[in-house]
């Protein structure tokens, strides 16, 4: 929920308070219900609010206690902010609002930084604190709500996306040559914290900074996934893991619901999104509405998963929406779905989620998604071949990468060729301690770092630009945790994710837990054919939009045999270079 902006300058100057309100009101899809500012000597803040929690004005942001000295801006939802309240009413705290946001401010004055791990939620927010003249800004654990910073000798400006951030202008448009190594290798993956523009960061996930008015910082991370069972778990059976994985999910669904306002469910009809819907309707939520997109089939391969969402709307009585999408009108809203982008996206999810979050938008503020399944329980085909590889690197690279080194060489002109940046990255954080297995060492990176700047950036992305609020149950940070000690022998069997599938047995159908894995397919953005591939080559080979990164060679080759030329994930390498073609039009770049 919610978009955020701020400025702290560090040269005795007052906040360009007029930088913020550009910056805000380019935020205004993700809080289209109310604004406000708030600007004091050298900060300033900014706020864009969708109102989930607390309806009331009193919830209103920019929050300012001038008792406690402190004033803030958030973005995200504390879902256990009621049993907070009453752990800080029991310390003589008073309330003047019934949200979470000032749970948050006197959170923090009661225990500063210590407020982060007794929070369960998403979230990104920053506190000024008038007196020490000091901000303290913080991002959730696994990522799930993005922060974006730019950072001269002068101030320190940050925005809940990069592209809200350039609206306030003094922000450079030179590319990062090793963010670009990451995009055309880690699968379109820029890991905190850069970002393609060479000029604006990100805070990386479970990440707190403290920044005084003289520009001196301190940062830290609060947080991070340790791999293995504990004493108590070694002697654990799948049954044992079973019921833990079913009472985490339980507990992470129900917490999920607290809102003033319904909240539906994004139904692709995998295991993942079906047991949300089992659980909810297990919980007694009524009147429960269920979305799911379908798209025109390309190149012999299905375009929609309708047989097993319907299954599941039928089976659990959903108020159910069905949207099917054609070429068309896929072409025709590629441009605002990547305007949405905060850096540009690969994934073909991106557009499904884009025009399903329009229709969904229409019924309801707040959908519960199944992402991070898959990244948490090992549901990637990948993973089978990285526990069986004698080079757990290497097997990873094969298997996940876009493009080996030499194809890369090929692929971008001199100018921007770098090392091996991607493969480094990854080697690096396979040998860092707390993940001994092969396989740990795949989940833990593709947990936080993989899912957060792929799945949880675009379920974001998507849903907030249409001002929808959306909720990953398997991104509590319980179960994640609980996943991470659970052995790979408990979840690579049966395809993957065997323990959750049969945790999910007490709750859905087999038909769905059975069925060969799916995704939001998008099939005339892989086998790129017809109308599609013509915008593609337009794109990529208009003289006017050259900016010296391909080298022509390649295009030519991709754009000859374009059918032909898919990444290890089945992902168009042509497609990849017109996404990103496409996001630095879309942003004037």
């Amino acid at each position: 929920m919610c978009g955020i902006a701020g400025e702290l300058r560090f040269d005795q100057r007052p906040a360009d308070l007029a930088a913020v309100e550009r910056i805000t009101h380019h935020l205004a899809p993700r809080g289209p219900d109310a604004h406000g500012f708030h600007s004091q000597g050298p900060i300033a803040l900014g706020h864009r609010r969708l109102k989930i929690m607390d309806l009331a004005e009193a919830s209103g942001q920019p929050m300012i206690d001038s008792d406690l000295g402190l004033s803030m801006v958030f973005n995200g939802a504390i879902y256990n902010y009621p049993e907070l309240r009453d752990e800080l009413k029991a310390l003589g705290y008073r309330f003047f609002s019934g949200g979470d946001t000032e749970v948050l401010l006197k959170g923090y004055h009661a225990w500063g930084k210590d407020l982060l791990p007794k929070l369960n939620g998403m979230f990104a927010f920053a506190i000024w604190e008038r007196d020490s003249q000091e901000l303290f800004i913080a991002r959730d654990r696994l990522g799930v709500k993005p922060l974006y910073l730019s950072r001269t000798g002068q101030r320190l400006r940050f925005a809940s996306s990069l592209p809200a951030l350039m609206a306030g202008g003094d922000i450079g448009k030179t590319l990062d040559p090793i963010a670009l190594n990451h995009y055309l290798n880690f699968h379109a993956v820029v890991p905190a914290p850069r970002t393609l523009l060479a000029g604006v960061e990100k805070l990386p996930p479970a990440t707190w900074m403290r920044i005084d008015a003289q520009g001196n910082c301190e940062q830290h991370t609060w947080w991070s996934l340790e791999f293995g069972p504990q004493r108590d778990e070694i002697s654990f059976g799948l049954d044992e893991w079973k019921e833990r994985v079913l009472d985490g999910m339980r507990e992470a669904v129900s917490i999920r619901q607290r809102a003033a306002v319904d909240v539906g469910v994004l139904l692709s009809g995998g295991v993942d999104s079906s047991m949300l819907v089992g659980l909810l309707r297990e919980a007694g939520v009524e009147n429960l509405s269920t979305f799911s997109i379908g798209f025109q089939d390309a190149g012999g391969e299905r375009g929609d998963e309708f047989q097993y969402s319907d299954l599941i709307a039928e089976r659990f009585a959903t108020q159910h929406h069905q949207l099917g999408i054609g070429e068309h009108e896929i072409l025709e809203q590629l441009p605002a779905a990547f305007r949405a982008m905060s850096e540009p996206m690969v994934s073909h999810d991106c557009i499904a989620f884009y025009l399903l979050s329009r229709e969904v938008a229409k019924h309801c503020k707040v959908v519960q998604s199944g992402q991070g399944a898959d990244e948490l329980f090992a549901g990637y085909h990948w993973y089978p071949q990285v526990d069986a590889a004698d080079d757990a690197f290497a097997a990873y690279r094969a298997a996940f990468f876009d493009r080996d080194y030499d194809e890369y060489a090929a692929c971008v002109q001199p100018a921007w060729l770098t090392g091996d940046a991607a493969g480094d990255f990854v080697r690096e954080h396979f040998a860092q301690p707390g993940a001994v297995a092969a396989v740990d060492k795949a989940l833990r990176l593709d947990s936080t770092v993989m899912l957060v700047d792929d799945p949880v950036k675009r379920v974001d992305n998507m849903t907030m630009a249409w001002g929808l609020e959306a909720r990953t149950p398997f991104l509590d940070y319980r179960l994640a945790e609980l996943s991470a000690r659970i052995p790979g022998r408990f979840k690579l069997p049966d395809g993957g994710k065997h323990v959750l599938k049969e945790a999910a047995r007490q709750v859905i159908p087999s038909e769905v837990i059975d069925r060969p894995k799916g995704y939001f397919p998008v099939p005339g953005l892989k086998h790129l054919e017809g109308a599609t591939l013509g915008w593609v080559r337009d794109l990529l080979l208009d003289p006017s939009q050259d900016r010296g990164l391909f080298n022509p060679a390649m295009l030519d080759r991709l754009l000859t045999e374009p059918h032909g030329q898919l990444t290890p994930l089945r992902g168009s390498k042509l497609w990849q270079m017109a996404a990103l073609n496409l996001w630095l039009n879309e942003h004037g770049l």
